[in-house]
């Protein structure tokens, strides 16, 4: 029997978070589908569904995967740091820089200790460049590095700025190593580990990776695939975190019933007199962060370049993001409201 439009409008959207434990071989977007038909039913509308971040297929861990409404969340886990544990192996170098490659050089093995590797992992802490590598879904000229890989053609890329916040390595035998590294987003784990193996003056590739913390998800919280699908579709909904929960704003207003409709409605609102101490305070300080990152990137904000008596109505005139509630204290979305009082709805889930 087919359904009518009028039954297909009438599903429910199924919205929130779940933290998928991806398995070793299937990538990233078959994971997603996976869970999209997990949470499909003749009630339940998943079609829209998306992950905060592709693992190759040789790598496992997690993978926050975001429906419905929450997906126009997302971005705030997709520019998240992110922990890995890794294991190289020494000696041999691969063309994908990972076990799912081809062997393209081999060499000796030095002897190393501890402290060898110790000063190894601190030469690589803190801000640095990073060239990714050809076998990656970047784009070059509109399609994507690994596929001129494929055809044996190698261009140019250029480098990108990464952090590695922290990092580890320690033997696990003559040949192989246990990398525990935590870095900021971009950050292409095989390249570190090629870089590692030529510090040490040798070869490497990945034998293996999982990821195991996503901004502030970790993959203790994760659930596999199998156990997913062996749960009803009850408990498989019990497994959603909220739709907000992958953003990472602590500051929220709330909105009566009449500013409720008139942000639905795309209009500005003027809330200056719910401004508390709290939340002044709150933007004031993102205000002077977004200033000193500015500063650092050498890309001054326009306060840095208009005289000192304007300054100050300037200031008040940038926009923080904020969290929104309704009258019920729900979740409605996200605005941006500046100290003067002026608040501009950006993203509002629909219920």
């Amino acid at each position: 029997m087919t359904m009518t439009s009028q039954q297909t409008t009438d599903k429910q959207k199924v919205s929130g978070v779940i933290l998928v434990d991806k398995p070793q071989g299937m990538t990233s977007q078959q994971v997603v589908s996976k869970v999209k038909y997990l949470f499909k039913s003749p009630a339940h509308d998943s079609k829209k569904a998306g992950h905060t971040g592709t693992l190759d297929p040789m790598a496992t861990g997690l993978l926050p995967i975001c429906m419905g409404e929450a997906t126009k969340f997302s971005h705030y886990q997709l520019d998240a740091d992110k922990s890995y544990q890794a294991t190289i192996l020494l000696g041999s170098q691969t063309d994908t820089g990972d076990a799912d490659g081809q062997v393209v050089g081999q060499v000796s093995i030095p002897t190393f200790d501890q402290s060898i590797l110790d000063k190894v992992a601190q030469q690589f802490l803190g801000a640095q460049q990073q060239i990714p590598p050809m076998y990656s879904a970047l784009k070059k000229d509109g399609k994507k590095l690994y596929e001129y890989a494929r055809a044996g053609i190698e261009v140019e890329r250029a480098p990108r700025d990464i952090v590695i916040k922290t990092i580890d390595l320690k033997a696990i035998d003559n040949e192989q190593i246990q990398l525990t590294v935590t870095c900021t987003k971009g950050t292409y784990v095989r390249v570190l580990a090629e870089d590692i193996a030529k510090i040490m003056g040798t070869l490497g590739h990945l034998i293996a990776l999982r990821r195991t913390q996503v901004g502030k998800f970790s993959i203790v919280e994760s659930i596999s695939l199998s156990a997913l699908e062996a749960l009803s579709l009850d408990d498989r909904q019990a497994q959603l975190l909220a739709i907000d929960a992958c953003v990472n704003i602590e500051a929220e207003l709330t909105l009566t019933a009449e500013q409720y409709t008139r942000v639905h409605m795309g209009q500005r609102l003027n809330v200056f007199e719910h401004l508390t101490d709290n939340l002044r305070d709150y933007i004031s300080t993102s205000i002077s962060h977004q200033s000193s990152v500015s500063e650092s990137n050498d890309t001054p904000l326009d306060s840095d370049i208009v005289s000192s008596d304007d300054e100050q109505t300037l200031l008040h005139e940038i926009a923080v993001d904020i969290r929104l509630l309704d009258e019920q204290g729900e979740f409605i979305g996200l605005g941006a409201v500046s100290l003067n009082g002026r608040l501009q709805p950006k993203k509002l889930i629909q219920r």
